[in-house]
């Protein structure tokens, strides 16, 4: 039955393999997690008159190179002046050349979202008429090519060496303590140690070039690795590193000086190693929460150590089952797992389990916002085979608890074997046993011998064998055999044969536990855990490189919205920042002008925080200016209607043209700034 075992192993890590290769290959560059919600000039604008700047407009902060924002003329050629600059809040904008002439002007962006992801993206706007243009908008991602390839190997291979290290561990110390001198368990631990350590190295190598360049030559740029060490990202990086320096003492404890104490001794330094090791293991979770979407978007002060509880959780099941599947085929037969180890890991996988409902339910309605989301995004597709494998993986894991209550009630564990080799009282009888066995052989060997030289031969060998046998008695009991070379030659031969018997005694004991269809039941329903848990892990990280749901869907609401604006039959509407300096001055104020035409106009004013979140301000006033024709400014106040909604009925705009639309913002007593932009009216 072992033989049958082996092949399907092999067979199905193959396909497991196979399987997570082709979820990372469809995975493509990393999605935006910052969103464009806005731009000055709009995509597809036709301006009048050049601008002096373009303002970019996120969903949420993003950080900036020299080169983030580029803008580039009919030929290619760049056009903007200086390094972009954040204005306020989530704008950022980069100063144009003076005296542009007309056609079709291309804005291209790549920044890093605040949740550590690349973002990138392109769109034209047009100066006097629209132009054919050789800039192409077409292929502007962030995270792809070879480096992106690199880096989402790299991100996997990190999330599975921390599952298997800090699971691994986990089952070692609350399961089956004395798993911690099995040589396969420790292989598996420290293999989750150095693939997590590689990883973190590769990743902080890789980072530089995939949020700027993505070409490979860049990998081992020194600027840019010093850039990325002063971002979260890298702080984050390093701090894992510096952490996996703390997890290998600890597993240096856990596989030595742990392993050689007695029981009683082991108690107060299990509750060291316990206390020791939950605190590195949740360290190495915060490096991933502080740096990626739990640090981003709404209530991230409790999203943050929920994700490393999530992790935790995810660590203690899904790498405490690696444990245990390579204990059920590895372990040696003088120290198989028992069902009582097998039983506790259950109780606390279910404990896992548990936890991952919870941290799962807040982080889906963190994450997706409305129930369309688990359908109209891609991030709520993923999240619903995540839900469907994880019920998989609960449905596998109770018809193990049925082979584990089986095995408990029907099998029970012989602990130690027997080790012959080298026992003084039991030298005699093993040589005495080889003696007898080589004179069978002589024996047989001197039947029909027609060759007198072999007859003679045997004799001899049978006198010697004879000689063996009284040397190898004497020696085990203690006699004075005056020939010492045959007294040490029956001894090491029975000892050799005291080995042999030894070894065999064990593959017969492990065929016989092997045998047993309780335990092989729980071996494959273990293994088909593991091979599920193989395809969860790739598809979790593929749901931290993809757009949350909840900013996916306000982004297209926000294009949705500017392309109704676009289109509708002069409405016009703008969105400047401002920060007058003060607590709490910092924010977005819209102004809505309807139907934007020589005459009367509908005009609303709306205040909001950097959020997206209403709010009021002592306040607003607005001015029009045409200073073409040296006309205003023509002051507005509006009326106060609810929380950050002002509005004015009967604005009088007297002729078409480019206005000046001035906005004073006051949050104070003393804070008042006052912003401005150019719309076409009329």
């Amino acid at each position: 039955m072992t033989q049958t075992i082996a092949p399907r192993v092999r067979t199905l890590v193959l396909l497991l393999l196979a399987a997570t290769s082709l979820l990372l290959a469809g995975a493509g560059p990393v999605s935006a997690h910052a969103a464009l919600t806005g731009s000055d000039p709009r995509q597809g604008a036709v301006v009048d008159k050049a601008p002096t700047q373009v303002s970019l407009t996120f969903s949420e902060k993003v950080a900036l190179s020299d080169d983030s924002l580029r803008v580039l003329d009919p030929k290619g050629k760049r056009i903007d002046r200086g390094d972009p600059a954040n204005l306020s809040g989530t704008t950022y904008a980069v100063k144009l050349h003076s005296g542009l002439p007309d056609g079709t002007y291309t804005v291209t962006y790549q920044v890093v979202s605040e949740d550590s992801h690349p973002v990138a993206g392109a769109y034209t706007f047009s100066i006097g008429a629209p132009s054919q243009t050789t800039v192409s908008v077409s292929g502007q991602t962030a995270g792809g090519g070879i480096v992106g390839t690199l880096y989402g190997f790299g991100r996997y291979v990190s999330y599975a060496g921390f599952i298997v290290m800090v699971g691994g561990a986990a089952f070692v110390l609350a399961c089956w303590q004395r798993g911690a001198g099995v040589r396969a368990l420790q292989r598996l631990v420290v293999s989750g140690w150095l693939a997590l350590t590689a990883a973190t190295l590769g990743l902080l190598l890789l980072r530089g070039s995939y949020t700027s360049t993505g070409k490979v030559g860049d990998i081992f740029d020194l600027e840019l690795l010093g850039q990325v060490l002063q971002t979260k990202t890298g702080a984050a990086l390093v701090s894992r590193l510096l952490l996996l320096a703390a997890a290998a003492l600890f597993i240096a404890v856990l596989f030595g000086a742990y392993d050689k104490r007695e029981d009683e001794e082991k108690r107060d330094l299990t509750f060291g190693l316990a206390i020791g090791g939950t605190v590195v293991a949740a360290g190495l979770a915060a490096s991933w929460a502080m740096s990626e979407h739990a640090s981003t978007g709404l209530q991230a002060g409790i999203a943050m150590p929920v994700d490393v509880v999530h992790l935790m959780a995810v660590g203690s099941w899904l790498g405490g089952l690696a444990a245990l599947l390579v204990a059920l085929y590895r372990a040696p037969s003088d120290t198989p797992v028992d069902g009582s180890a097998v039983r506790r890991f259950s109780r606390v996988a279910f404990a896992s389990v548990l936890a991952l409902i919870a941290t799962g339910i807040y982080q889906s309605w963190r994450q997706l916002g409305s129930w369309s989301a688990f359908t109209g995004t891609r991030y709520g597709q993923l999240l619903l085979v995540k839900i469907g494998l994880v019920v998989l993986l609960v449905g596998i894991a109770w018809i193990s608890r049925r082979w584990t209550a089986r095995l408990a009630e029907t099998v029970a564990v012989k602990p130690g074997r027997a080790k012959a080799a080298g026992e003084a009282d039991k030298s005699a009888e093993g040589g005495t046993e080889a003696v007898e066995r080589g004179t069978e052989a002589v024996e047989r060997g001197t039947e029909g011998a027609d060759d007198e030289e072999k007859a003679v031969g045997g004799e001899k060998e049978h006198a010697a064998a004879r000689a063996g046998a009284s040397t190898a008695a004497g020696g085990g009991k203690g006699g004075d055999s005056k020939d010492g070379k045959s007294k040490g030659g029956g001894s090491q031969r029975a000892t050799q044969l005291a080995r042999q018997q030894a070894a065999i005694d064990t593959a017969r004991q492990k065929k016989q536990r092997d045998a047993d269809p309780n335990r092989f039941g729980l071996r494959r329903s273990v293994l088909a855990e593991a091979g599920v848990a193989v395809v969860l892990l790739a598809v979790t990280t593929m749901l931290t490189s993809t757009e949350p749901g909840r900013t996916e869907e306000e982004a297209r609401a926000a294009t949705a919205s500017s392309a109704a604006d676009a289109s509708s039959a002069g409405a016009l509407t703008l969105d400047m920042s401002f920060d007058t300096g003060g607590e709490d001055g910092a924010g977005v104020v819209r102004i809505d002008l309807d139907p934007a035409r020589v005459g009367g106009n509908e005009m609303h004013v709306y205040v909001q925080r950097p959020n997206g979140r209403a709010f009021d301000i002592p306040e607003v006033k607005v001015a029009f200016t045409l200073e073409s024709q040296d006309i205003g400014p023509l002051p507005v106040v509006p009326d106060h209607i609810s929380t950050g909604h002002w509005s004015a009925s009967g604005v009088q705009i007297p002729m078409a043209g480019e206005w000046k639309i001035a906005v004073t913002v006051r949050t104070s007593d003393i804070d008042q700034t006052t912003i401005s932009k150019n719309a076409q009216i009329g």
